[in-house]
């Protein structure tokens, strides 16, 4: 499998609260050129690791789909020349990072806090 990123970014949506929207498609260049006819799925946003609900990214691709994720999005940056379209791979990059420690920690706390007023 030859995989790539094709990214379709749809402008002067009305009803969407940003005004674009940005979609990522994972193609297969060895099926074919030109896309719908290489589609293999869509890039989820978010990948759990260790999750009930699977994407069809993740049923297809398995334990590989965070590092295949990370891999095609990162291919995407160099090569992508519009900026909206870069600062939503940066994104979907640092959705990808794992969350540190201190984070978790942070988190705990705020809610041990909270949890005597209930």
């Amino acid at each position: 499998m030859n995989l790539r990123l094709s990214i379709f970014k749809r402008e002067e949506l009305n009803d969407y609260p940003h005004r674009h929207y940005i979609k990522f498609a994972v193609v297969d260049l060895e099926k074919s050129e030109e896309y719908p006819s290489n589609f293999v799925c869509i890039l989820p946003k978010n990948i759990k690791a260790k999750s009930g609900y699977y994407t069809k990214f993740e049923r297809r691709f398995g334990n590989k789909s965070l590092d295949l994720a990370k891999k095609l999005l990162k291919r995407s940056l160099k090569a992508e020349k519009d900026w909206e379209v870069k600062a939503e791979i940066r994104e979907r990059l640092e959705l990808l990072k794992p969350k540190s420690q201190r984070n978790i920690r942070k988190n705990r706390l705020s809610f041990r806090s909270f949890k005597n007023f209930y």
